[in-house]
């Protein structure tokens, strides 16, 4: 193994990784319309994006694998992202938390 695999598998498990908590104020949750969202949202940078519930770590670009989470009003997210544009998509994806992506409950 290289030094620079090694590198590359201390960051990927979490050493360099950017890390936000959100809180999914939505009254329905994390249903459909806002993981939507997330995910477009995320599809727009370059950064590996996870989220985190519980023990669950899904791709955030993924609308399937982020309604998998099925999180309820009241969960509290962990955000991940590596790359170049990690704290701008980590602000933009806290962000759309903080506004409830969009819905007025």
């Amino acid at each position: 193994m290289t030094e620079e695999s090694v590198l590359r598998e201390e960051s990927s498990a979490g050493g360099e990784s950017n890390v936000r908590k959100v809180v999914v104020t939505n009254q329905l949750g994390l249903h459909a319309r806002p993981a939507a969202k997330l995910a477009q949202e995320a599809q727009n940078f370059s950064a590996d994006i996870k989220v985190v519930c519980e023990s669950q770590e899904v791709d955030a670009k993924s609308i399937l694998d982020v309604l998998t989470l099925a999180a309820a009003q009241g969960s509290v997210l962990e955000l991940r992202a590596d790359g170049p544009d990690a704290v701008s998509a980590l602000d933009s994806l806290e962000e759309h938390f903080k506004n409830r992506f969009g819905e007025e409950k």
